[in-house]
């Protein structure tokens, strides 16, 4: 067993980033001192056209403007491109064993719009190109990403792709630190990104989620968001191998939660988000009182700010910091929002200052943030990050000045098994019924991917494997939720955004399934969920090991699950022929820190390999056998 050891914080050596603000270190600039906030949310031309009842948002028309096809790609390449760029310059390459970690909410959505729209348009039977189909996955950003690594010299030994929704690239962040304290590599590229397109446009509006005009975060008249679309990436190395790198500020804490409570709505109390953020404060080592400055989620929804306060409020006590919602200047960048509001952050961290916030016009009682009307200087020891998510996911980051003394515990070593594991390849409703004690027609509502997920996890619930309210959970998808994906969008093809059915857009999220088991089976813990393409079907096991190892939690269930409905059929057949493991069912195994009765440890990570449910279940029965 490896020795208990003080546990190092992640220094950010480089940025790359794009936002409606601007690119580099003007996407998330926090300001001159003395200037109220830029807002760069406004009523889009291209939404307007397109039907909108609410068209306000925010492009990074830099790379959008006259409706570009593939920008998800275009902001992830930027992105990355300019960070990797600048750990070249910084001769930090050389040698270093390199890892990718990258979050989004909708991947590679504007191609799938692109392909049902052709599979509407296009007579039965008709030909389309496997390279439009393949594009169409929430994994193809991730693969332009890496290759964009390879034809730089960089082969990244893990490729980690997170589809939590909202709180995506704030997971990569976090994972980026875990990688690194264990480590298993030496230099981490972490990040996040979307683009705006009407599909996820036409799912916020009818869940009445957007706002009217430009967003009031934490006014008393806050009707909703405006989307964004951006992307961020920064370069993570061990505090103390920044070589000639200059020192910009520490990732140096990282909590989750699930709130347990409902899949698109937030528990009302913010017991999740303060969980998530008292974790993350925890693992810093940093008490509430160094933290001059959070960054929250700030949607301007009525719930979410109202719950988020709650949250800020059992953190600081008294004495709440003061509040950057950067999302009232951007609009919510969903994948990317993790990533750039914690760079807005670190750098106001880093200058020394509080950035300006957009001042509702109405403040709300209820929720007596402090908002700064213009940047001003302030010394900052440490600020935090808050992030929620579709499916009650939540996550929080700690960001240090770069010349603030180390304050991290010291962690003792743990271990990583994997106590039993099941396959499903149907619903059970009967069984899922008796072990979570809801009624059938109850759960006959749920969506068609988070039930056979759930039907697996039965089996080990049945068992009393189970810990309770503690446990995590990690989701991975092989094709995700492209046959709901395209059943949602076909309404807003034929009749137009106002007619989409706010029913069908909460089970698009690959996180919904995630989000669903945790209220089933009060699974409380970290979740996460996962869509990396072929070679990926191991990572869900591999971030389970991360997290019980780091001590995240003291169980996870690790789910991987292949919904092959019509849709997802043909995109298999046309792109993804090959991989025949993957296989309409569920997969899950339980997973935590106690060696006796156990199958077999994870003694090293699993390797990269397969694409499908059926070859996590094929490793499962090799190593336990």
């Amino acid at each position: 067993m490896s020795r208990a050891r003080l546990l190092a914080r992640a220094s950010i050596v480089a940025v790359g980033a794009i936002s409606p603000l601007g690119e580099g270190e003007a996407a998330f600039d926090p300001g001159a001192l003395g200037q109220p906030a830029r807002c760069a949310i406004e009523e889009d031309a291209i939404f307007v056209k397109a039907g909108f009842a609410r068209p306000f948002a925010a492009r990074a028309a830099q790379l959008t403007a006259n409706e570009a096809p593939h920008v998800a790609n275009k902001l992830l390449l930027h992105a990355l491109g300019a960070c990797v760029n600048h750990v070249s310059e910084l001769g930090l390459l050389q040698g270093k064993r390199v890892r990718l970690a990258l979050g989004t909410s909708s991947g590679g959505m504007e191609a799938a719009e692109q392909l049902f729209r052709l599979r509407a348009e296009s007579p039965e039977g008709a030909q389309i190109a496997a390279q439009s189909v393949a594009a169409a996955t929430y994994f193809a950003p991730q693969l332009r990403a890496i290759a964009l690594l390879e034809a730089a010299g960089v082969v990244p030994q893990r490729a980690l792709h997170l589809v939590t929704a909202c709180a995506a690239s704030t997971w990569a962040l976090g994972v980026g630190l875990r990688w690194l304290e264990e480590g298993d590599c030496d230099l981490v590229f972490a990040g996040g990104y979307d683009a705006l397109t009407t599909f996820v446009g036409a799912g916020f509006e009818c869940l009445r989620a957007t706002s009217a005009s430009r967003p009031a975060p934490f006014g008393l008249t806050r009707d909703g968001m405006a989307l964004g679309e951006g992307a961020g990436v920064v370069a993570l190395v061990r505090e103390g191998e920044e070589g000639r790198a200059q020192r910009r500020a520490f990732v140096s804490g990282f909590g989750a939660s699930t709130d347990a409570v409902h899949v698109t709505a937030p528990d009302r109390n913010g017991d999740g988000l303060y969980r998530a953020g008292a974790a993350a404060l925890a693992d810093a080592g940093v008490g509430s009182q160094q933290c001059g400055l959070v960054s929250a989620h700030a949607t301007a929804t009525p719930f979410n700010d109202a719950m988020e306060w709650k949250a800020i409020e059992r953190l600081f006590g008294a004495h709440a910091p003061y509040i950057h919602p950067f999302k009232a200047q951007i609009g919510h960048t969903l994948g990317a929002a993790g990533v750039l509001e914690t760079l807005a952050l670190a750098r106001a961290v880093e200058l020394g200052c509080i950035p300006a916030a957009v001042i509702p016009a109405n403040p709300d009682p209820e929720t007596p943030a402090r908002l700064a009307p213009v940047t001003c200087e302030a010394p900052l020891q440490a600020g935090l990050k808050l992030s929620a998510a579709f499916g009650g996911a939540n996550a929080a980051l700690i960001v240090e000045r770069a010349d603030v003394a180390p304050s991290r515990n010291v962690r003792p070593a743990r271990r990583a098994f994997v106590r039993n594991f099941a396959q499903v390849d149907a619903v059970d409703l009967e069984r899922l019924a008796l072990v979570t004690g809801q009624a059938q027609d109850k759960l006959e509502r749920l969506d068609a991917l988070s039930l056979l997920a759930a039907s697996a996890v039965a089996q080990l619930q049945d068992r009393g494997a189970l810990a309770g309210d503690g446990v995590g959970v990690v989701v991975g998808h092989s094709l995700a939720t492209l046959d709901i994906n395209e059943r949602f969008f076909s309404k807003v093809l034929s009749k137009g955004p106002r007619f989409a059915e706010p029913k069908l857009f909460p089970p698009t999220s690959p996180n919904l399934v995630a989000g669903q088991l945790a209220i089933l089976f009060g699974l409380r813990g970290p979740s996460a969920a996962l869509a990396g393409g072929p070679g990926t079907a191991l990572d869900p096991l591999a971030l389970a090991r991360t997290l019980l190892r780091c001590g995240d939690c003291e169980q996870v269930v690790v789910v991987a699950i292949d919904y092959l409905g019509e849709t997802s059929r043909f995109v298999q057949a046309e792109a993804y022929a090959a991989h025949e493991d993957v296989q309409h069912g569920a997969t899950v195994a339980l997973v935590d820190c106690v060696a006796e009765g156990s199958l077999f440890e994870l003694s090293g990570e699993p390797p990269r390999a397969g694409f499908g449910r059926i070859a996590l279940l094929d490793y499962l029965r090799r190593q336990g056998s």
